[in-house]
């Protein structure tokens, strides 16, 4: 079954978002594994912090099947699509790697904020740190090390309560 890593975000109602959108995710797909939360700024426009994580998971779906159960699980969540690209989010869910795939369709893959945010590169780098990228083939330990820490945005990981409050 091909594996998929998939970036989770949220700063509405963030710790309950997240605790969803891993809950839907283990609902549709198989050996899902979770990396550490990841709180963060927001990048691009002034709101709350994020909270990010990346997820592994294994699946039968096609690519345009992943993106599809995202989005149902996103709309679930009370996403509104449409929004502007840097602004609040409920739920975003988004397909990072599927397998060592490299296309433009149905999604572009591999997402390209893996090589330019730290809220995705760290997480996958944690859970995946032997992984080489597809186009870049270098691993994502090598290229978390290798990332410019100084002008990207803050980033800590979070004791992360995985219980429903």
């Amino acid at each position: 079954m091909p594996k998929i890593y998939i970036s989770i975000g949220s700063n509405q109602d963030a710790e309950r978002q997240i605790r969803f959108g891993v809950k839907q995710l283990a609902y549709y797909f198989s050996d899902l594994t979770v990396s550490k939360v990841y709180e963060s700024e927001a990048v691009g426009f002034d709101g709350d912090n994020f909270l990010n994580l990346v997820a592994s998971a294994t699946t039968q779906l096609s690519i345009s099947q992943v993106d599809q159960a995202f989005k149902q699980i996103e709309k679930v969540a009370g996403r509104v699509r449409g929004a502007a690209k840097f602004s609040n989010r409920t739920l975003d869910i988004d397909l990072l790697l599927y397998e060592d795939l490299v296309c433009d369709k149905p999604v572009k893959l591999p997402r390209g904020e893996i090589l330019h945010h730290a809220f995705v590169l760290l997480p996958l780098a944690e859970i995946a740190p032997d992984l080489r990228h597809p186009v870049v083939e270098t691993s994502y330990g090598e290229l978390w090390q290798a990332f410019s820490k100084k002008d990207e945005q803050r980033l800590w990981a979070i004791d992360f309560d995985w219980n429903e409050a």
